[in-house]
Parts: structure tokens; sequence; C-alpha cells
């Protein structure tokens, strides 16, 4: 399994399609880090198109309070921003972007290369402390990521020797409603109503897990070469935020969420 894990990186970082290509980033100029905030985001000396502040974009790291009330402080999150420390502080940094480059609260969204040419968010990635993190809006070098997760997911690095992060069942999601959530298992039926596909884990719809996808992220994954109602019988790993809607459920809005997998549960995390 391991092997065939480095075999799917080896191809997806040499793979010249167009969303490995330099040139698919849009280049955005050169700034020092001055600090780092936790383990996606960092402070620059001087601002670039009006901010500072840069959220890397395409991971999540394990989060810190940051002055929020109650807030716990997830396993890893000083690791991670160490680890992001080590990379990043004091040093140039290349910016590029390959979707919307800002957030709602003025951060850059943004791809960050050493001038060494290390990318920041592949090292992140490699080590265990961040997992994929894409939006509809922002999906340039997504392959890539998922495939250096799926290798330090394998080797159970960082955060992928936790419990906190591991890849749920279907079954286990009641107590995680409200959170960021990786699930694998067999779509027992797919069906469009009103427009909207819903692929159905469980024989009851009520009440077990559900992937919804809308009509416009239906448009994106035909454009990516998949019909969402034939994933019907696959074994998918779906990623996002874990919602209650009858059951539990998360919606797809691009297809870089779900990935196809093969029939071998991924849920074997260590505690």
């Amino acid at each position: 399994m391991r092997r065939f894990v480095w075999i799917l990186l080896a191809l997806a970082l040499a793979a010249p399609a167009p969303a490995l290509a330099e040139e698919a980033l849009r280049p955005g100029g050169e700034a020092v880090v001055k600090a780092v905030v936790d383990g996606d985001t960092v402070v620059l000396e001087s601002a670039v198109m009006g901010a500072r502040q840069i959220r890397l974009v395409g991971i999540q790291a394990p989060k810190l309070p940051l002055g929020r009330k109650n807030f716990p402080t997830w396993p890893l999150a000083e690791e991670s921003k160490k680890a992001l420390q080590n990379l990043t502080l004091g040093k140039t940094v290349r910016l590029s972007f390959g979707g919307s480059d800002k957030d709602r609260y003025g951060r850059l969204l943004a791809h960050l290369h050493r001038l060494d040419g290390t990318w920041v968010q592949g090292e992140m990635l490699k080590k265990g402390m961040a997992r994929v993190y894409s939006f509809a809006d922002n999906r340039a070098w997504v392959g890539p990521m998922l495939a250096l997760e799926a290798e330090a997911r394998e080797a159970r690095r960082g955060i992928w020797g936790l419990r906190f992060y591991a890849v749920r069942t279907p079954e286990e999601l009641s107590s995680w409603i409200g959170t960021f959530q990786l699930v694998e298992g067999k779509v027992l039926k797919a069906a469009r109503v009103k427009g909207r596909v819903y692929l159905n884990f469980g024989d009851d719809w009520k009440t077990d897990f559900t992937v919804t996808i809308g009509v416009p992220a239906r448009r994106m994954f035909r454009k990516a070469g998949t019909e969402p109602l034939s994933l019907e019988g696959k074994r998918i790993r779906v990623r996002g935020w874990l919602k209650r809607y009858n059951g539990p459920m998360i919606a797809a809005t691009h297809p870089e969420q779900i990935e196809v997998v093969a029939n071998q549960p991924g849920t074997e995390e260590k505690q």
C-alpha cells in the first residue's frame, strides 16, 4: 500500500497537467515573513496588495484559540505553528495565487514558495502538520496537495497519528457535527432531486450520512470528468464541514472534496 501511495505521489508531482504548472498560478511578489500566527497563517514585514497577513491557501493546520473564548487548542497546534516558523520565519517568500486572492477577513489567500524553491504548503502536508482544505473558488494545485497528504497519512506522520484527525466512518459522525472531517465509506445510493444530487451512505436517508452536490458543483464535477450519479456503489473519501440535515451531511461544492478510493477502509489511524 505504501509503495502504491508513493507511486501516486510521484505521478502527481511529475505529471505535466496544467494544475501542476507554475504558470497556473498568478505571481504576487515577494516579502519577508515577520511573524507566524499559527500553522497556516503568517504576517509579512511589508504589505502586498494592501495586506500583510497571509492565509496559506489549500491547507488547514491544527487551530489555536487566538483570543476566541472557550475555543480549545487542537492537538499538535503548537507543533504545527513551530513547523511553519522553521519553514518561513525571517525568510523571503514568493506569493502566488490560483483563485480568489483574499478572504472575508482581508487576508491574502496565497501559495508560498521560499527562494530556494521550497513549496511551503507542500512541506506542511508532507510533515503531517496540516491537511488539504480547498474551496470552489480556489482549487489550484489541490491534486498534488492531496497526494502529499495521502503519503503523510499512510506514514501516520503528525496529525495522522491521532484519533482527533482520523478518517471517519459514516456510522461514527453524530458526535462530530460542526467540525471539519474526512469521511470514507461506500455510496449505497445516488439520486437527483430537483437538480441536487444526494449520495446516501445508509438505508435511511433521514438519519444516515449523506453528501449533497448542488447544481453549480455538478457542473464542476462534469467538467472535471465525473458524473456525481456515477459514484453510486463506489467507495469514496469526502472532506468538509459536517452539518446535520436530517442525519449527518457534508455539502460538496467542488470535485476535489471527493476522492474515489480502493475498497479498503481508511480509518485505521492510531489513537
